[in-house]
């Protein structure tokens, strides 16, 4: 790397997501009340339920690796087909792959979901029988999964490289005994947009959406995610995206339905390949997906340097991902080998120079200088400490489903 990086401070991403994201007493099934409507299950189809205590097909090996210092590296083989249920191209291909198959004996199909109600509806629907071995909630939605009965305990002596996460992002609020989730990584979201296309300097979410509704128009994409999608309009306003407030929500709603709706081309969570493919001139993306579309951009011919990359003021978002088992699952001692595999510092760091989320290993800046050298665009995975405060996370709240009734109107009105 040309230049030392200014590593997350690890403080502020507690304190962010800590006081916040956390289901209060009471509410625990706020915000899932169109979910579990469009589902009908109304009770736990046993989330008690844990792994086998055998670990996984044999006895531990020990794996060598490129980085120094104290690391668990251990692994055991499995066999059989794994099945994963996760965001869109969220892994390193050969980790999901060839990889995978190789180290662990497993062969693993994945399919992706865009937001973490379709995660829920689909699990809910199939009353553990969906198939999946690995699902990979947002932190906030996890004491809900756990109350309704979707996710299985891990059985953490078959995870013993989980001592390899830094002790920031372990006991997180929404599971503080770590008994349901493992961190998977973290990240923000923010806008990409085309300079040839849009020639001001956009720096907010105000200026993000004036351009769809100017230069953008028709060719704007938003993620397709209630929150995701109504949070640049209250941090416009600069409110909280987690307000109840019935005028804030009516305000909300007004705005993004009856004037930002008909300059939507697409409500698109994963914009790095249509981005590529010169389908918008502005988009919202997660930051990994929007630091994989300077790469596309490139190999489709294009000028990676025609566009812009913001982390919008002055506010954010915040988010953690987790891998789970859900109830059900088909292979959870393969699930188990393969969740394990990936706390393995020379896996996790694979996986953050595709992906482009910050994974959570303790001694990260160590791991990168030995391991990832020549990391590209690290600033949009790690943040300073003056960033991660100006980033909110979600909370599980009673507006939750009004967000997915706006969300569902928007769609109407760019369909219409």
């Amino acid at each position: 790397m040309d230049k030392p990086i200014r590593i997350l401070a690890p403080h502020s991403f507690r304190e962010q997501l800590s006081r916040r994201a956390f289901l209060r007493a009471g509410t625990a099934t706020a915000g899932l009340a169109i979910v579990a409507a469009a589902c009908g299950n109304s009770g736990s189809v046993g989330s008690d339920t844990t792994a086998p205590a055998s670990s996984g097909g044999g006895d531990w090996t020990e794996l060598e690796g490129k980085a120094t210092g104290e690391w668990s590296r251990k692994i055991a083989k499995s066999s059989g087909a794994l099945a994963m249920y996760t965001w869109g191209d969220y892994n390193d291909p050969a980790i999901v792959g060839a990889l995978a198959e190789s180290t662990l004996g497993v062969t693993m199909k994945v399919d992706y979901y865009a937001s973490n109600e379709d995660l829920i509806t689909k699990l809910s629907a199939s009353n553990g029988q969906s198939g999946f071995d690995i699902v990979v909630p947002t932190g906030p939605y996890v004491p809900q999964m756990i109350e309704k009965g979707l996710l299985q305990k891990l059985n953490k002596d078959l995870l013993p490289n989980i001592v390899n996460l830094d002790a920031n992002y372990v006991g997180q609020p929404w599971d503080p005994n770590d008994e349901y989730v493992v961190c998977k990584d973290w990240g923000s979201a923010g806008f990409l947009y085309n300079t040839k296309k849009i020639t001001r300097d956009l720096a907010t979410w105000a200026d993000f959406l004036d351009a769809c509704e100017n230069e953008a128009s028709g060719n704007c994409s938003v993620i397709d995610a209630a929150w995701d999608f109504c949070g640049p309009y209250f941090w416009s306003q600069g409110k909280s995206a987690n307000t109840t407030d019935a005028a804030d929500l009516d305000a909300a709603e007004k705005y993004l339905v009856d004037t930002l709706g008909q300059h939507i081309k697409a409500f698109d969570s994963y914009p790095s390949t249509k981005i590529a493919e010169g389908a918008y001139s502005i988009a919202v993306a997660w930051t990994g997906d929007a630091r994989q579309a300077y790469s596309r951009i490139a190999d489709a011919g294009g000028n990676p340097e025609d566009w812009k990359w913001v982390l919008p003021g002055p506010k954010t978002q915040i988010f953690m991902d987790t891998y789970a088992i859900p109830v059900g699952a088909p292979n959870p001692e393969a699930a188990h080998a393969w969740i394990n595999w990936e706390l393995v510092p020379e896996i996790s760091i694979q996986d953050l120079s595709y992906h482009g989320y910050h994974t959570g290993m303790k001694n990260m800046e160590q791991l990168l200088s030995e391991l990832a050298p020549d990391l590209e665009k690290p600033d949009m995975i790690f943040f300073s400490d003056e960033q991660v405060k100006t980033m909110e996370a979600q909370e599980m709240n009673e507006a939750l489903d009004r967000l997915v009734d706006i969300l569902n109107k928007t769609k109407a009105k760019a369909g219409a």
